[in-house]
């Protein structure tokens, strides 16, 4: 793995755990369901423009609209329209660190349920993940965490696991950044139809706001996904994926920063095992691959 490699897995990782900082000022402010819808019409709408400059066409073949709309609403909809709804009781930190454990959940359920080998090294790295969480759930619910919504961000991850697993290999052909932006679009007219059913539109105007949803919607919701292309190009997936291990760290690094959240001496040892349990998951998984 190259030096630019290494920079652009970094940046990605740098942009999508910002993300829930981002989307924690949003939701201060504004309807989430709503505010979410928005952000992925103006993403969806770019990514399908830019995709078609570079020539790529949104004539799918059957598996990549299934990937389309499989990833658009439980991916765009359901992960991020609960995580959004979850962020209104919650800190943006612990919502990035379960979202973090996506890779954990692919693993593990596919040493469960499809059989897949995993070796020493991912059973050993799937029980630090496990223990991990142990130990920042036992130090949150302890100092008093929303129970609805931690649950919400439990069904979001879930739901991005399911994803995850349902449509393995159904992007490959080419029109990656069209399928990501029909995605966005699918994500969009979903959560629209729930907004309308469930929220009133309510908008606490300010300049923190609106520097928040542009940041959202053109960083973690269309650059990263950029990066992360060019990144899979460069290096292939399994390698790429390797970066997750940083986005414990750096989502509750971020929102540290940015919305002065504190992090507790148990909950830091949390985040370092994750850490370590998801790069031990990862590795393992390249080890199969070599």
């Amino acid at each position: 793995m190259d030096i630019r490699a290494i920079v652009m897995g970094v940046a990605f990782a740098v942009m999508w755990s910002s993300a829930f900082t981002s989307a924690r000022i949003i939701v201060a402010a504004a309807p989430p369901l709503t505010a979410l819808s928005l952000r992925f019409l103006i993403s969806g709408l770019l990514g399908v423009l830019i995709a078609r400059m570079l020539g790529q066409s949104w004539h799918l073949t059957r598996g990549q609209w299934r990937a389309t709309i499989i990833f658009g609403i439980c991916q765009n909809a359901l992960y991020l329209g609960l995580n959004f709804v979850a962020m209104q009781t919650i800190e943006a930190s612990l919502a990035a660190i379960i979202a973090s454990t996506m890779p954990l959940l692919v693993g593990l359920a596919g040493w469960l349920i499809f059989g897949e080998r995993i070796g020493a090294l991912g059973l050993i790295g799937l029980l630090a993940g496990v223990a991990g969480v142990v130990i920042i759930m036992g130090a949150r619910l302890s100092g008093g965490v929303d129970m609805y919504g931690l649950g919400l961000c439990v069904a979001g991850v879930i739901a991005l696991t399911f994803a995850t697993l349902a449509v393995r290999g159904a992007t490959s052909g080419g029109n990656f950044l069209m399928i990501v932006g029909l995605q966005m679009l699918v994500g969009s007219v979903v959560l629209g139809g729930a907004a309308l059913g469930l929220e009133t539109i309510e908008v606490d105007w300010s300049w923190t706001l609106i520097a928040a949803f542009a940041y959202t919607t053109l960083v973690p919701g269309l650059a990263a996904t950029l990066v992360w292309f060019l990144l899979v190009n460069r290096i292939g997936a399994v390698k790429a994926a390797t970066f997750h291990f940083l986005n414990p760290f750096l989502g509750v690094a971020i929102a540290a920063i940015i919305l002065g959240e504190q992090l507790g001496l148990r909950e830091g040892l949390g985040v370092a095992v994750i850490m370590g349990g998801i790069l031990a998951v990862q590795l393992s998984k390249q080890k199969r691959v070599a």
